[in-house]
């Protein structure tokens, strides 16, 4: 009997899925069609844990999918342009695009050594011009259409990478790359129009009934609607409007002072000759180099000045301080808030810092507290109204109407929709991007580039400091260009595209990869779109997933697709973690995938980390665990060989006596298999019912042996373990399915199905607790009543030695599974 030499294996089968184009996809329209994808990766030189437990899951799907009759589509690319790669090039002094490419082929070679199913022929990259120069044409597309324009803005910088970073891209206060503090920074930026489509964005997460509830519910509060009223606060020396948006119109009569965010438009003429000019123009300042994540944080202190002036409050005229203060935001409603510290804790701090005055406005009940020195802590439950005027009895619920209602009627307040989703900053002032395809002339103003000018490339092998701004500032090749208008001398945008671009729609490209007649080819995104499954990480739910579906409705709006989402289904795997940390080179806990493929295998490998955890769990990588895997492989070759050689002697076919109790495990085990690979993607499950099977197959080839007898249900059982195992170890299945004697890719054998006839059982084993735990096992027949049951449970010799003659309070049953007797 031959040895399982997984290198040679392995080796053999990766060259024959290659040489025969095995996973190479195209309009099937007999077939029903399955696009599974794995969020690409991006390119940084080598796979680790996190790369093969993703992709891992992605090609067992692909895999089941091609053994159940579909026509697949499971591609694969880069995400290549990034900072990453323009700090590489400057610490390795090389150029960006040489660093990628070595980077990319050295990931090619790794994701086949793991045997995955790609169609190799559609790879593509974000950063060949093939590819960016479609960035650039749906960019002049938006343009067209009013959703992209330049406006000048504070911003978030990285002064360490010299860019802007979207407020997604601000993790505690650092940049998401290099964690150097973020500041604030007046500059002009490129926008994308994103909130044209918020209403859809909102509305159509509804439609997103195979996603994570949770991902829903990240992408609805970043986009954040609310209900509320815009209320018409006056500046008491000037009676200029300082309009405030707030959804707790039932604490109006509790406003007792307004806070301002420092960027507020009007701030420095309210400001302006009055002692406390200095103090408000350094407080500004100083908050312009804190990012807003920091200050919106809720564990920070809250910083703030009095600005000198003062507002009117409009339903009660009472004049109130005006403030401003770091945690107030231009990003949503109208930059000012009236605040209410009796009623929201936030500004309860702010007041209790700054000994401002409190009013209560809501109690709990009859008996709560309308007292605002006897506060603890801000009321922010529902309540009664008092101290509200004509509002007070009322609840607060009820008051909310009302007192919207009467505002509107006395012109002091309007209804109004607000949402927190701002329009999506993509200028970076760096190199290695999507060149934005506009021109300055000073005649002409902001130009397009024509379409048949397309791709606006990067010039190659310029100077990268990583100092300074855009490099592309300095090319002067790059930045000087006729007008395409006027013909007269002009200058090219030299700001990129951020990143999330290009995976905005690398989905819809990889329908038609080498298309060069247009963005993609219509009728081959009509027959694979939309997505069937999506995989890839949590930390994508907002930035990624927000901008593919914007995208989508995009291209759908101008007819260029027919779908309005891009994905049906979503899995968002867990981490890959190594003695509870996350895998990373400072902290020396790297596992690298390559040395456990030497050691034992990549099916090895496959097969362990699936088996770990379901996909949405988080695993402690333990590379002892491998030990197992490598076991139950080398148990399942050494159980088909031997069943090989016996059916290949030429022994008579006869029944055995375990037909029955095998059939049963047979078709359980493709049950719940099938289910598991189809969707319910608990692999692990999976995995656990086919080593069940094996334990079940093992003792009937024995018997099989000892009689010198072939026997029909042990090869059916055998045929089907290979076949619904091969999805997790490929290479293994495809040797043993040649050895039985079959032609070709295992991938063409039919996906067993089960047969419900046979998964009655007659007799079934029932586990026996006393006092919840565990004590012994009777089989009993699968009919049995419960009063049968219960005088078998009490005849048992462990049982009865564990009962003796004391008295059973309780005996629970559970059906066909358990008794617990309860003393």
């Amino acid at each position: 009997m031959s040895e399982y030499n997984f290198l040679e294996i392995e080796k053999k089968w990766q060259s024959y899925w290659t040489e025969n184009h095995t996973f190479k996809s195209s309009i099937d329209k007999d077939k029903e069609k399955y696009y599974v994808l794995e969020m690409f990766p991006y390119p940084s030189g080598r796979i680790h844990m996190g790369h093969v437990r993703n992709y891992t899951i992605g090609d067992v799907v692909a895999r089941y999918r091609m053994s159940a009759g579909f026509n697949v589509l499971h591609p694969i690319g880069f995400d290549a342009f990034g900072q990453p790669a323009e700090n590489a090039a400057i610490k390795h002094d090389t150029d960006p695009k040489e660093w990628t490419e070595k980077c990319i082929g050295w990931m090619v070679k790794e994701l086949k050594h793991m045997g995955f199913s790609y169609d190799w022929d559609r790879e593509l990259s974000t950063h060949r011009d093939e590819y960016y120069r479609w960035n650039q044409w749906i960019f002049i597309k938006m343009m067209e259409q009013g959703l992209a324009y330049k406006k000048g803005c504070p911003v978030n910088w990285c002064p360490s990478c010299q860019t802007t970073l979207a407020n997604e891209e601000v993790v505690n206060g650092e940049c998401w790359r290099c964690q150097t503090e973020v500041i604030q920074k007046e500059l002009e930026q490129w926008y994308l129009k994103i909130t044209e489509f918020k209403d859809v964005l909102l509305e159509d997460l509804e439609t997103l009934k195979y996603w994570p509830e949770r991902v829903r519910t990240m992408q609805k509060n970043w986009i954040g609607k609310s209900f509320g009223v815009e209320i018409y606060f006056k500046e008491a020396e000037t009676e200029k409007n300082l309009p405030v948006f707030t959804t707790r119109q039932d604490t109006i009569f509790g406003a007792t002072y307004m806070v301002v965010a420092p960027e507020y438009p009007q701030l420095k003429e309210m400001i302006k000759g009055k002692p406390e000019e200095a103090q408000v123009l350094k407080f500004i300042e100083q908050v312009s180099r804190k990012s807003k994540i920091v200050r919106v944080s809720a564990d920070v202190k809250k910083e703030g000045v009095f600005t000198g002036t003062y507002a009117i409050n409009p339903v009660n005229n009472e004049k109130i301080p005006i403030w401003t203060a770091d945690y107030v935001l231009m990003d949503y409603g109208t930059g000012a808030i009236m605040a209410v510290p009796t009623h929201d804790q936030r500004d309860f701090l702010f007041a209790k810092e700054h000994n401002l005055p409190m009013r209560v406005v809501i109690k709990n009940s009859d008996a709560g507290i309308t007292n605002a020195d006897e506060l603890n802590e801000a009321y922010e439950e529902d309540g009664v109204q008092v101290n509200s005027a004509q509002f007070d009895g009322l609840t607060n619920t009820e008051a909310k109407e009302k007192i919207a209602d009467w505002m509107e009627q006395e012109k002091i307040g309007q209804r109004q929709v607000f949402f927190r989703l701002k329009d999506w900053l993509i200028s970076r002032q760096r190199y290695w991007g999507t060149p934005i395809p506009m021109i300055y002339c000073d005649k002409c103003g902001v130009v397009p580039v024509p379409e048949k000018d397309l791709p606006v490339k990067l010039p190659e092998k310029i100077d990268i400091t990583g100092e300074g701004g855009s490099p592309l500032a300095k090319v002067k090749e790059f930045v000087e260009v006729a007008c395409p208008v006027c013909a007269q001398p002009a200058r090219r945008e030299t700001d990129t595209m951020a990143t999330f671009i290009d995976s905005s729609w690398y989905f819809l490209r990889f329908c038609s990869p080498r298309y060069d007649k247009g963005v993609f080819d219509q009728e081959e995104v009509n027959y694979w779109m939309t997505v069937d499954q999506y995989i890839g990480g949590i930390e994508h739910a907002v930035l990624h997933l927000l901008y593919s579906r914007f995208f989508t409705k995009f291209l759908n709006s101008i007819g260029l697709v027919d779908m309005k989402e891009p994905f049906q289904k979503l899995l968002t795997q867990g981490m890959v973690l190594k003695d509870g940390e996350v895998m990373s080179k400072s902290k020396g806990n790297i596992v690298d995938p390559d040395e456990i493929i030497q050691k034992y295998g990549a099916d090895s490998l496959r097969l362990r980390i699936l088996f770990a955890a379901p996909p949405e769990a988080e695993i402690d990588w333990q590379n002892k665990d491998m030990d197992g895997a490598w076991r139950f492989l080398n148990r399942v070759w050494t159980l088909v060989l031997s069943f090989h050689e016996l059916k290949t002697s030429g022994m008579e076919i006869k029944e055995l006596g375990f037909e029955k109790k095998l059939l049963f495990k047979l078709h359980t085990a493709i049950k719940k298999v099938t289910e598991e690979m189809s969707g319910g993607f608990k692999f692990n499950t999976a995995i656990s019912t086919m080593m069940e099977l094996v334990n079940e197959i093992s003792p009937a080839l024995r018997t099989a042996q000892e009689k010198n007898a072939m026997n029909e249900v042990l090869e059916q059982a055998v045929t089907a373990l290979v076949i619904m195992i091969s999805p997790i170890t490929p290479h293994m299945c495809e040797e043993l399915w040649q050895v039985m004697g079959n032609k070709g890719t295992i991938l063409k054998a039919a996906w067993p199905i089960y047969d419900s006839k046979y998964l009655e059982q007659d007799e079934l084993t029932i586990v026996v607790q006393v006092n919840s735990k565990v004590r012994s096992k009777i089989i009993v027949p699968a009919d049995i009543a419960e009063d049968a049951l219960k005088e078998k449970v009490l005849a048992d010799e462990k049982i009865k030695n564990w009962v003796q003659d004391k008295p059973v309070k309780k005996f629970i049953v559970i059906p066909k599974k358990l008794v617990n007797l309860i003393m």
